[in-house]
């Protein structure tokens, strides 16, 4: 008996420590909220703390996007697929357009592909904010995750549709070239790009309904001015540089060169262009974004 009471003594004092560290772990996270400036403003830290909403938001656009549809996921085919159609007919058959030796149909949807996954991007990222406007007024959370999940959101219709593309190649007896390996790369660029637009517009939506009606025109304007339907050398060689200003340029022609080895050699220039125009549109929109963000309840 004599030796036992040190050993309850230690007991006891463990289970307190037990107790204290149990207590440290459930208090709550203070969230302090305050005006920041300068390059700390973009609280980009608190994407990675919030990744888990990130992912859940993504999920919950992909199924709100086909609740209640008759084809369901087949509509992330169908679009692409029978635009395809349309411009082969049309631009391919009937005007001639030239294609680079390459069959008119696979060149048209390889330069599709990237380009649906940019249109749905904007148009879901553009209404995000105001189609969320319960969570905004209630709930405090970062509000860029809202344009970024419905971003991500339009990956799994582009790897869908990616996959009638392999299979439309394999038809014509078209290998992917050595530099296929690059294509990620080339798609960070389609959601850089529509990543620093789409916040653009969603944070604009906000002040200003207008951009409800302006989207669509500026996605159909946006459609002809990319080698979409025709092949970049259908344009003077000393306006290709300025050309590449728009970003979706680069994106077009590094998918044709990876997959189809539309070019002999990759469109470096064009590319560099084309990736800091995005890189641009990406900084001054999250920056814009975060400077008009504290208006956002009220305006919502």
């Amino acid at each position: 008996m004599a030796c036992a009471a040190p050993l309850i003594g230690i007991e006891h004092n463990g289970a307190r420590s037990k107790v204290k560290l149990m207590a440290e772990r459930t208090e709550p996270r203070t969230v302090i909220i305050r005006p920041t400036h300068g390059w700390l403003a973009l609280n980009l830290r608190d994407l990675w703390l919030y990744r888990e909403l990130i992912y859940f938001m993504t999920w919950r656009d992909l199924k709100v996007r086909y609740k209640q549809t008759l084809l369901g996921v087949a509509w992330a085919v169908i679009k692409p697929f029978m635009t395809m159609v349309v411009f082969t007919i049309f631009f391919g058959n009937l005007a001639k357009m030239s294609s680079d030796g390459l069959p008119y149909a696979v060149f048209t949807l390889t330069a599709l592909l990237p380009w649906e996954l940019f249109t749905a991007a904007l148009n879901q990222a553009s209404q995000s904010l105001v189609k969320s406007s319960n969570m905004i007024t209630k709930v405090y959370f970062p509000r860029i995750i809202l344009p970024l999940s419905s971003i991500l959101a339009g990956l799994v219709d582009f790897a869908i549709a990616f996959v009638i593309l392999l299979l439309m190649m394999w038809y014509y007896h078209i290998t992917p070239t050595a530099a296929v390996w690059t294509l990620p790369l080339y798609l960070l660029l389609v959601l850089v790009t529509a990543l620093g637009v789409g916040l653009w517009l969603s944070a604009l939506n906000v002040l200003y309904r207008d951009i409800n009606y302006i989207t669509p025109f500026l996605t159909q304007f946006w459609l002809f001015i990319t080698p979409i339907v025709y092949p970049v050398s259908n344009i003077p060689e000393k306006w290709r540089l300025v050309y590449a200003i728009n970003p979706m340029t680069g994106v077009v022609e590094g998918f044709r060169w990876a997959l189809l080895g539309s070019q002999a050699s990759a469109p470096t220039a064009m590319l560099a262009v084309s990736a800091g125009v995005a890189i641009l549109l990406l900084v001054s929109g999250l920056f814009f974004f975060r400077r008009t963000e504290r208006r956002f309840a009220d305006m919502v």
